[in-house]
């Protein structure tokens, strides 16, 4: 049994807020534990001058965490912010980009936000999970105010950790777990059972191909849940169907 007396295989507490924000296109306030994410999409009329004339649209994103989101103080991110939330935010551009029909978005860039207010472990999964949500919001809007035909998605998209330690496989890791766990890996997947990025690393001691299996049927199981709260927001008008749309 873990710290919080979750089982091996169980995702922590997740709760999905929409319209958090009054003013943007789409948000969400995702909690994931003690994990709190702000996402936020916001329509920019402009698209990276490489696509200007394509017809194609973009999508792009940013994560930053607030200074006590985390245990002591952590000085507040200038201009471009560090590697690490340059690192993430190009993780969750690639994933949400999985997301979206860029032809059917037509030249327009959605810009999301993701503003971590708490964090405990997973920041970088709920800010893709949550921002899913909030990027789905921010097409509806769109095509209720006659700005796209079509709704532009292709599949969900969400995003869960798991790690290795001692006595196996850990699904959703918080923070105490992904500081001792000898294996941390982030899994992002699709609603049709595939995924758009894996990201692993081993310290310490490696891990066998049997160990890495164990390690993504628990990712797998995790994001069907996370589809399944997803959908609690967006299934009036993108409705989720397990293995595929």
């Amino acid at each position: 049994m873990r710290l919080d007396q979750r089982s091996p295989n169980q995702i922590r507490p997740v709760t999905i807020e929409p319209e958090y924000l009054r003013y943007a296109e789409g948000s969400t306030l995702i909690t994931m534990g003690h994990t709190k994410v702000i996402c936020s999409a916001s329509l920019e009329p402009m698209v990276p001058k490489w696509l200007s004339g394509t017809g194609t649209g973009w999508i792009t994103a940013e994560y930053s965490m607030l200074p006590r989101s985390t245990h002591t103080r952590i000085r507040r991110e200038k201009a471009f912010g560090s590697g690490r939330s340059q690192e993430i935010s190009r993780l969750i551009g690639r994933s949400l980009r999985a997301a979206v029909d860029l032809k059917a978005l037509g030249e327009r860039q959605i810009a999301v936000d993701c503003d971590v207010i708490q964090a405990d472990g997973g920041t970088r999964t709920a800010s893709i999970t949550g921002g899913f949500v909030a990027l789905a919001l921010a097409l509806q809007f769109l095509k209720a105010q006659g700005q796209i035909q079509s709704l532009a998605l292709k599949q969900y998209i969400a995003a869960i950790s798991v790690g290795l330690d001692r006595n196996g496989a850990l699904l959703d890791l918080d923070y105490e777990e992904d500081s001792s766990c000898e294996t941390d890996m982030n899994f992002v997947g699709t609603g049709g059972g595939s995924f758009v990025e894996i990201q692993g690393t081993a310290e310490g001691q490696s891990f066998s191909r049997d160990q890495m299996s164990q390690m993504t049927d628990l990712a797998l199981k995790g994001i069907n849940e996370l589809f399944i709260e997803q959908n609690k927001i967006i299934g009036s008008f993108y409705p989720y169907e397990k293995n595929g749309q």
